[in-house]
């Protein structure tokens, strides 16, 4: 994937989520550079996403991510999806693709009858849930790179610093879309499926021969 095609599914995706009432609040990415060279795709304030790496409390990191306004979309639930993309002569070299649940649900979960008719909510009002991060990895830098352990493209869940579940590329911007609202909100998932932006296109493999032999994802 080229990076304007990479920019033009976060755009795209953000579009339908927003067409759909499934977003309430929306920030469209900013780009830096040229295609042919340096080039990210960010979110506003993206200097505020390191403290997603920090040792504090989950609902500080959400709080402040809130705050500087750091995400693409916001969820509807509170959610907060991102979105970042660094290329270098038109090939991925980075990503980081991130979603932060609201750690408070309580609201929801106490008044689950006001919910129940919006798709959205469903799969959110149940009391056992655990809000959790997700968040996909991927850097070509080979310094990074320790086969198994640290793979090219990875899924942390829960912001365990050793969590790296192999992913068998970087993932586009509807893969990662369409496994944020397949298994979160799969109600609203299901019932807009055809409305939901979807394609072919993918990035090269990066996942080795050993890191097949364990539990990874593809992503095809």
């Amino acid at each position: 994937m080229t990076p304007l095609q990479t920019l033009r599914q976060i755009n795209d995706l953000m579009s339908s989520l927003v067409g759909l009432s499934l977003s309430n609040e929306q920030n469209f990415p900013a780009t830096h550079g040229a295609t042919d060279a340096a080039f990210s795709i960010t979110v506003s304030n993206a200097e505020s996403m390191s403290i997603a790496l920090k040792n504090v409390a989950y609902r500080e990191v959400y709080s402040e991510l809130e705050k500087a306004r750091c995400f693409n979309l916001k969820m509807l639930d509170g959610a907060l999806i991102a979105f970042r993309y660094r290329f270098q002569s038109g090939v991925i070299c980075e990503h980081s693709l991130s979603y932060f649940p609201s750690p408070d649900l309580e609201h929801f979960q106490n008044d689950p009858e006001l919910y129940l008719e919006d798709e959205v909510y469903a799969d959110i009002i149940a009391r056992n849930i655990v809000p959790f991060p997700v968040r996909f990895d991927f850097s070509d830098d080979v310094a990074k790179f320790v086969d198994v352990h640290h793979p090219y493209s990875h899924l942390t869940l829960g912001q365990y610093e050793n969590c790296r579940i192999p992913v068998c590329s970087p993932l586009s911007p509807f893969a990662f879309g369409g496994f944020i609202l397949r298994n979160f909100y799969n109600t609203a998932f299901r019932k807009y499926s055809e409305e939901i932006p979807v394609s072919a296109l993918v990035f090269t493999k990066t996942i080795t021969a050993n890191e097949q032999k364990i539990p990874h994802l593809v992503c095809s």
